[in-house]
């Protein structure tokens, strides 16, 4: 009888550069990360997770979004709406375009503390679509804390993934 065990990649950090990232009340505006290529790999699932810091003085009950985008095809070659697979701040066209992503974390902010780093606690990326990995993904990062996010060492951002795939022995 075979036996399946799950198997962990390595931490690979995602290219987003989110230092000084500014506010936008809508969310439309924000950062997208360089896009993951599953197409090699092939990992069944894909466990994002990190910190993201906000800056100096920030307004209290406010949110940090993670969002998720999958495609069957590389952005570099068919961008969705201003999404183009690479690591870039953005303006989508509307909030239309954003509900169409997939909400990956909601970081709440509570207070008006600065330079906090908040933790953006691991989500599976083939659960945000219906169980099955996107042969491309990435990340789109907005917030409407009223203040750009941290842009310095102290307390950085930063977000990664592990790839996971099942041994059968």
């Amino acid at each position: 009888m075979a036996t399946a065990t799950i198997s962990y990649s390595s931490n690979t950090t995602i290219t987003v550069d989110l230092a000084n990232l500014a506010s936008s009340s809508t969310f439309v505006a924000g950062r997208e990360s360089s896009q993951v290529d599953n197409t090699t790999n092939k990992y069944i699932d894909a466990q994002v997770s990190g910190t993201i810091s906000v800056g100096t003085t920030p307004t209290a009950n406010t949110q940090i979004n993670v969002y998720v985008w999958g495609a069957d095809t590389s952005l570099a070659t068919t961008a969705i709406d201003v999404l183009d697979g690479t690591d870039s701040a953005e303006t989508l066209t509307n909030t239309g375009v954003l509900a169409s992503l997939k909400v990956g974390a909601v970081i709440s902010v509570l207070a008006t503390t600065s330079d906090v780093a908040y933790p953006v606690l691991p989500f599976s990326v083939a659960a945000l679509f219906g169980g099955n990995m996107p042969k491309y993904w990435g990340l789109y990062v907005a917030h409407n804390t009223g203040a750009n996010l941290r842009n310095t060492a102290v307390n950085t951002n930063g977000l990664e993934y592990v790839g996971i795939k099942y041994d059968i022995a």
